[in-house]
């Protein structure tokens, strides 16, 4: 609200009319609230249009990796099927104790491996983030039409500015923009999880292909880590995301400021220490080349015997 009356005071917009001094206050305080809420539903509604397409292609790549996978979980059908007509065969050319030898049902033989059902979970958890991402967007749409039809109702103007303020001091209060920015980091996080489960498969495969795979998903956390550090430890960074928002919500920013003071006055410490050391050294190098040019500046005077005598 107080931002609001700043705006207000410095606004030249208010028509010297007759009015009072409280209509032409809610007049002004209308315009500069359409203006604030027009650009702040058009962010929100492309961000949560972008999740939504975004979260819609995602799903149908998760889907499909999960599919070709389905078949680790459980035995093959067909291996029964080949099982029997190889006994089939060897009981026809006469081979009886080698078809009795080899069990005719391969499911008794069969069991899961602990590498399969980690990447089927993985790639299940990434599928399942997608999706309640997408359902967060829509969720998220939901609340922006609700407020953009119900923030100033009926009345006079006074009142219809006064349940706009209402409607917007709850959107701080509840923490709106927060909760809605989550939306993308679940997109996000989910393609990480993909990234994990797709290289964890190809390793078990391929190796070779699977280093391609887990340097890029390596690269790309690092890469987004690094922007996010940098939004916390500056305000003017440009590369803001919505993983930030949310940390700058929980106050870790503070945690990273003091963390990053700690770290710059140890590194400003050892590089004291080092240099203090490395003058130390120096000192000792040139002392020792002064006191070799003292000893060897002259030829060395003869020993002489007698003049040692008590």
């Amino acid at each position: 609200m107080k931002q609001v009356l700043d705006i207000l005071q410095d606004s030249t917009i208010v028509s010297k009319s007759g009015k009072d001094e409280r209509s032409r206050f809610w007049g002004v305080y209308k315009r500069v609230a359409e203006e604030h809420d027009s650009e702040f539903l058009e962010r929100y509604t492309t961000d949560m249009d972008i999740v939504l397409i975004f979260s819609g292609l995602f799903s149908a790549v998760s889907t499909s990796f999960i599919v070709a996978m389905e078949s680790n979980l459980s035995p093959d059908p067909s291996d029964t099927t080949n099982a029997l007509l190889k006994q089939l065969v060897q009981i026809g050319l006469g081979n009886l104790a080698e078809a009795g030898s080899k069990p005719a049902d391969p499911a008794s033989t069969w069991f899961l491996t602990a590498p399969t059902l980690w990447i089927q979970m993985i790639a299940y958890a990434s599928l399942s983030m997608s999706l309640l991402a997408a359902f967060g967007a829509v969720l998220g749409k939901q609340w922006l039409g609700y407020y953009k039809s119900n923030r100033y109702g009926r009345g006079s103007q006074e009142q219809q500015g006064k349940r706009r303020q209402e409607k917007f001091n709850g959107l701080v209060t509840w923490y709106f923009d927060a909760v809605v920015q989550s939306f993308p980091v679940l997109l996000q996080i989910s393609l990480l999880l993909f990234g994990i489960a797709l290289g964890a498969k190809l390793w078990y495969e391929q190796a070779s292909i699977a280093w391609v795979i887990i340097g890029t998903t390596v690269f790309g956390f690092l890469f987004y880590s690094l922007t996010v550090m940098a939004c916390l430890i500056s305000t003017a960074c440009p590369f803001q995301t919505p993983t930030s928002t949310i940390l700058y919500v929980l106050r870790i920013d503070r945690f990273l400021h003091l963390a990053f003071k700690r770290v710059s006055c140890y590194f400003q410490w050892l590089m004291m220490s080092l240099h203090a050391v490395l003058e130390r050294l120096s000192s000792i190098v040139r002392l020792g080349w002064t006191l070799s040019s003292e000893v060897f500046r002259g030829p060395v005077p003869p020993f002489s015997y007698s003049s040692t005598r008590l």
